[in-house]
């Protein structure tokens, strides 16, 4: 089935968008992941409004190169290996920064969309899935997991700073926090536990805010005491 001019002309849009073939995936994931950039676009207009006086930019990417500089800066000893010169992270969402009084970029805000699991839709339709189309619900994957690649890496970038504007927005059936059920075209009721590992992959998130509740913000930096040394904690 080939898909209508205006199926085209919006997976085109999307295509130049995300920078090319590679940005085109699942359906939802697609629109999760352009909504987030748009967001985003809407909070710089934003902030120019209210700020007027601040200049502030928004970039799609950081350098790998960039994040060995500033942990160079910290300490000679940080930031020194690197292998692939083009190497650096791209939230889904990108990077807005604001510059200072001393004419140096400092992020303010970076964010993630990700959605993962489609078995609400499937079971609805009543599309079988699995190796050999007989299953209401399909095992989760491991793509969240990726995420926590460029938590680390502005958490390098941002060592200096006292805050950690990071946010992770997440959809999908692999992210239920409660238990629920959804009915087929028959009638039957499928559940979709949250409890269940084989589904479930929020608690591989959570490590990137050390535990700590979801749908909270963590933006200021958090300093715990252990063994009489203070350790901060840069939560997304």
């Amino acid at each position: 089935m080939t898909a209508g001019k205006g199926q085209s002309e919006r997976l085109h849009a999307q295509q130049e968008f995300s920078g090319g073939p590679a940005g085109i995936f699942g359906e939802q994931a697609k629109r999760h992941d352009i909504a987030i950039r748009l967001v985003m676009s809407e909070v710089v207009k934003g902030l120019r409004v209210d700020r007027s006086n601040l200049r502030f930019r928004h970039r799609k990417e950081i350098s790998k190169a960039e994040i060995n500089d500033k942990l160079a800066s910290i300490d000679p000893s940080l930031g020194q290996v690197l292998f692939v010169k083009n190497a650096g992270i791209r939230p889904d969402g990108g990077v807005i920064e604001v510059r200072d009084k001393n004419n140096r970029y400092r992020v303010v805000l970076v964010s993630e969309s990700k959605h993962q699991g489609n078995d609400v839709g499937k079971i609805r339709s009543g599309i079988k899935q699995g190796k050999n189309k007989d299953q209401d619900l399909m095992a989760a994957g491991n793509a969240i997991e990726r995420a926590h690649k460029n938590v680390q890496e502005l958490r390098n970038f941002m060592l200096h700073e006292n805050h950690f504007p990071y946010a992770i927005f997440l959809q999908g059936s692999n992210f239920a926090t409660e238990t629920f059920f959804v009915e087929t075209p028959s009638g039957r009721s499928v559940r979709i536990g949250h409890d269940d590992g084989s589904l479930n992959r929020i608690d591989r998130v959570t490590a990137s805010s050390y535990g700590m509740e979801i749908n909270r913000n963590y933006c200021r930096n958090a300093f715990v005491e252990l063994d009489g040394k203070t350790q901060m904690l840069q939560a997304a």
